[in-house]
Formats: C-alpha cells, sequence, structure tokens
C-alpha cells in the first residue's frame, strides 16, 4: 500500500543478456513494481550484427544502444507496475556487469556507433566475459612481478584478462586506429550514469578493482611503457578522469534522460556500481565477514573487511570498495549459470526436453529433480568448474571445463549434478583461501537468480559446511542500487544506514547436512588434486585453447 507522502527510488540492474528496473520505496525498502528487457542484440560473440562477420574465440561484446534502450522501456514499465506517481521519486541508481568497457569520443560517443567503425569489433563494448586478452593479461602480471609493482598483490598476484588495461592494451596492440580514435576508455558503469546525467564520473568500485587504482594512484607511465610504448599515456589521455564515492551523487536527471523515463528532471543520479558490490547493502551485509555471493550466469564474491590482507587470486581488495571505511574484497568464478545453461543447451537429449514438458517442468527444474533423488556421490563424477576459465583463485581464462567418471551408464542428471557440485566445489576454494590468508568469512550469503535452486543452496551449505543465508529479494543488484539512490538522495546519511531499513535477508535458510558434509569432503578432496595439477601444474588445458585459437586463425 502506497501513501501520498511516500518517497521512492529507482534502482536498474544491468545484467549479461537483460536489464531490470525496480521501483522501491524509501522508507522500508518494499519493492513495488519492476521490468526487464531482454537486450536486443543480446551477447555479441559468434558473429557481428548486420554484416555477419565472424569473432575469434573468446570474444563478447554489446552494443550499447541496448543499454539506453532498458531506460526507455523498463523505468517506465515498472513505474507503471508500481502504480505510483512518478514526481515522487527522488532518485535513481544503476550497476552494471564489470569489467564491461565503452570506447568513446570525447562526448560520450560510443565508437561503434560512428560509421567508419560499425563493422570494427574492437569498436563495440568488450563485456566482462570477453577473454580474448589473456596475452595481454599474462603480459601485464609477469611485467608487474618483474618491475616489483606494488599493487600486484592487491589483486592477488595476477591481473585478468576481464579488465581495465587487458582490454585496453589489446585494443592498443589490435586495432591501433581503433585504440587513437578512442579518447576514453569508460566503464560501462559510469557511461549509462553519463548518459542520465551528462556528466562522467569515474565509481570508486571500478576504478579501484578493475582498474589498478590503489591509494590514489594507477601504475607509473613507466611501467605502462614496458608494456608497450605506445601504452605510455593510456591512463593519461583515455582512463584517468573523476572520482565519485559509492553513494554519492554523480549529478541530476538531464531533460533528455527525464523524457525516456518518465522519472522528474532533477532528480539525484547516484555514481555508478557494479552488480555484485551494490548487492552487499540489499543483504545488509555489510559488516566484516559477511560474505555475499551473487549467482547468476556467474558468480561474484564480495565481502568487507577491517583487515588489509592479501589473498592468493583474489579480484582485488579496496579501500572503501563496497562501503566507506572498511576494505572490500572481491573473488569470483567466470561460469556458473553459464554452465548449466550450456549443459541443457547442448548436451540434454530430447526425451528429457518432453518428459520435462509432460511434467510442467522446465528442463533445469526436470534436472534438479532427477539429481535430487541420488545420494552424494552416486554418480560416480566430479567436474571442474572453468567453462569459462577461472577467476578465483587461479586467475587464467585459458583453463577449461572438465567432467572426470564418466561410463556408459553415466546419464545427463547424473553430469547436471556434478555440474552443480561443481561451482560449489570452487566456492569452497575461495573461501578457504581467505581463510588461510587472515580474512575468515563467518557468513555466506546468496543473491542472484540461483537462489531459486534449492537443490544448489543445500549442496553450497553442504560443501562449505556453513549456514547459508539468502536475500530475501529476487532482485538483489537492483534493490541494493535502489538503496545507493536513496543516501544519493540524502534520504539516508550513509550506505549501512539504509542498508539497516531497506535490505533484508533470511539468515541460515540453509543448514549443513553432517553426513552429507562428509560425503562432500571425499569428493571435494578430488576436486581439488585436480584443480592444483590442471590449475597449477599441468599445461595440457592452456595447450589446447592455443591449439584452437591457431586452428580458427
Amino acid at each position: 500500500m502506497t501513501h501520498e507522502g511516500d518517497r521512492y527510488v529507482i534502482g536498474v540492474d544491468y545484467g549479461t543478456l537483460s536489464g531490470r528496473a525496480l521501483v522501491v520505496r524509501v522508507s522500508d525498502g518494499a519493492e513495488l513494481g519492476s521490468a526487464v528487457l531482454e537486450y536486443p542484440h543480446g551477447v555479441v560473440d559468434t558473429v557481428m550484427p548486420g554484416s555477419g562477420r565472424r569473432l575469434p574465440p573468446d570474444w563478447a561484446l554489446q552494443v550499447p544502444s541496448d543499454y539506453v534502450e532498458v531506460l526507455r522501456t523498463a523505468v517506465p514499465a515498472a513505474v507503471e507496475e508500481a502504480r505510483i506517481d512518478p514526481a515522487h521519486v527522488i532518485g535513481i541508481a544503476t550497476d552494471f556487469t564489470a569489467c564491461t568497457m565503452v570506447p568513446t569520443t570525447g562526448d560520450g560517443t560510443p565508437l561503434c556507433d560512428l560509421d567508419e567503425f560499425r563493422d570494427e569489433p574492437h569498436a563495440y563494448v568488450k563485456l566482462w566475459k570477453h577473454h580474448a586478452a589473456q596475452g595481454q593479461a599474462d603480459r601485464i602480471t609477469e611485467t608487474a612481478r618483474e618491475r616489483g609493482e606494488a599493487w600486484l598483490a592487491r589483486y592477488g598476484g595476477v591481473i585478468s584478462s576481464e579488465w581495465e588495461f587487458a582490454k585496453g592494451l589489446q585494443l592498443l596492440e589490435e586495432a591501433p586506429h581503433v585504440y587513437a580514435a578512442t579518447e576514453h576508455w569508460v566503464e560501462a558503469a559510469d557511461w549509462i550514469v553519463w548518459q542520465l546525467t551528462g556528466r562522467y564520473v569515474r565509481n570508486a568500485c571500478t576504478a579501484g578493482y578493475k582498474g589498478i587504482r590503489q591509494d590514489g594512484a594507477y601504475p607509473t607511465r613507466e611501467y605502462l611503457a614496458a608494456l608497450n610504448p605506445a601504452f605510455a599515456d593510456f591512463v593519461d589521455a583515455k582512463l584517468d578522469h573523476e572520482i565519485g564515492e559509492l553513494g554519492s551523487a554523480a549529478g541530476t536527471l538531464t531533460a533528455q534522460a527525464a523524457r525516456w523515463t518518465g522519472l522528474p528532471e532533477g532528480i539525484a543520479v547516484a555514481v555508478g556500481n557494479v552488480d555484485a558490490h551494490v548487492s552487499a547493502p540489499a543483504a545488509d551485509a555489510v559488516a566484516p565477514g559477511q560474505m555475499v555471493a551473487i549467482m547468476g550466469t556467474s558468480t561474484c564474491h564480495v565481502m568487507s573487511s577491517d583487515v588489509l590482507a592479501e589473498v592468493p587470486g583474489m579480484c582485488g581488495v579496496v579501500d572503501g570498495g563496497i562501503v566507506t571505511g572498511l576494505y572490500g574484497y572481491e573473488a569470483g568464478q567466470s561460469g556458473v549459470g553459464d554452465i548449466f545453461g550450456w549443459f541443457v543447451a547442448n548436451q540434454v537429449p530430447a526425451a528429457y526436453e518432453r518428459a520435462a514438458r509432460a511434467a510442467g517442468l522446465g528442463v533445469h527444474e526436470h534436472l534438479t529433480a532427477l539429481a535430487a533423488e541420488q545420494p552424494i556421490g552416486a554418480h560416480g563424477l566430479v567436474a571442474l568448474d572453468w567453462w569459462s576459465g577461472n577467476r578465483s583463485v587461479l586467475v587464467d581464462h585459458d583453463l577449461s571445463g572438465l567432467v572426470i567418471g564418466l561410463t556408459l551408464a553415466t546419464r545427463p542428471e547424473d553430469v547436471y549434478r556434478a555440474l552443480l557440485e561443481s561451482t560449489a566445489f570452487g566456492a569452497r576454494v575461495i573461501v578457504e583461501t581467505f581463510a588461510a590468508s587472515g580474512v575468515p568469512v563467518t557468513e555466506f550469503i546468496v543473491t542472484g537468480g540461483l537462489q531459486k535452486n534449492a537443490l544448489l543452496m543445500q549442496v553450497y551449505a553442504d560443501v562449505l559446511d556453513m549456514p547459508l543465508s539468502v536475500v530475501t529479494s529476487s532482485q538483489g543488484p537492483a534493490l541494493g542500487s535502489a538503496i545507493h539512490a536513496a543516501v544519493a538522495a540524502g534520504a539516508y546519511e550513509d550506505v549501512p544506514a539504509a542498508a539497516k531499513a531497506m535490505g533484508r535477508r533470511e539468515h541460515a535458510a540453509y543448514r549443513p547436512i553432517p553426513e552429507n558434509v562428509a560425503a562432500y569432503d571425499r569428493l571435494y578432496a578430488v576436486y581439488r588434486e585436480l584443480h592444483d595439477h590442471l590449475g597449477r601444474t599441468s599445461t595440457a588445458m592452456r595447450t589446447l585453447k592455443a591449439i584452437r585459437r591457431e586452428a580458427h586463425a
């Protein structure tokens, strides 16, 4: 029920496949209406839009006009569903997948919108899961180690191919004409705020985690020149810009953006943020030790701490990276829901699809029900969750997936369950690595689309041997963005205060079952053996990736 005096905020969550707008009441975080737009161009990873030009392996692009279309379509639809007066909306905030990069002109025009670059892949948005810059990422890491760059330890000792510098160096070396035309190398999280406000403000979150900005500084010109002499001015010429702190206002809604969204011109627009990090306030989980896992196509793990430590393979630690006054840690798994989706799309016989329809279920639900009937370990399988490479703790996107133990008796539900379990094993590696580094995880909290799979959640509780809490909102990132919008609009003093009033979670929704824990410990020992051998010792997976690239070339 709404009242005349109620105030509202809008959170817009830009995911991998779609954008979602959510209308939230400021006083208590009640979610009143939402709408989703599937990106018209989706993920461009096989052929270029329009021309049909084929892309090489490991590419993942997007079309930035799709992001604006979310503002035009999903925001007004969410307001309409909420049945509120738009005049009572006081702020809007957005979050984005990261690291997702947009090469633009000086005024923010994406290069792919220019006629001369419409069929140039490097002129498009490089989505977070664009992994074709692994060679550049390896050189960035190796050069930093050789030079003793102090910032490398803040990223677990390895720089990812998903991040700003690797993708920027790939742009320079593979398309120097596009690099020369790029006046700003912009995180999509900041580009969409630029479209809303007319002001370009870099958010502190992506600058720290994805842009190697530590203690107020980026890598030096000397270091960049050691990578490539033409890369020396990358920071000064294309990256460095005003930094906005999380929860502050980047500006106000322009007249044009007001027409797109149907919202009042001049309302507060919060500084941009990352879909993972913005979810912690949605769970009211911003205290030290509370690890929030945002589980969708991939999983990102974020946690605040009052301790600064070097955690091997973490995606970064940033002062104020989640909330002011604490160190924000990030880790992640590059493939989770994507792995399950791949299996259903490519490996499930038609008979299973027919059986699912007959039972009134989707294929995922049907496989989950069949898998849930099995005793732990009955499938005789262990899988490695590296279909999209490994983000943490190995940070190597030349690694690939594996299922071991297959026989002629193996059924689709066996493999499906092994894939579910593999992602829980990967999460356990991350949790154990943090604990061993002096940053213990005291509560594991799940948000995102995969939390609706009860079997998967119980598997995680059993594998981790700790209670699993869940965010009661099914739209954690969008709610987190709405919380930041409320702070930017002045409704709350800071993000923790807003999170306490507007965020929510169900504590210990899933508890570990002792006999399950013991059974999974045995399987996890096999997983760790494979993880350490194929991830740290053997070059087999990397060799196969190299052969694949050569064959496509």
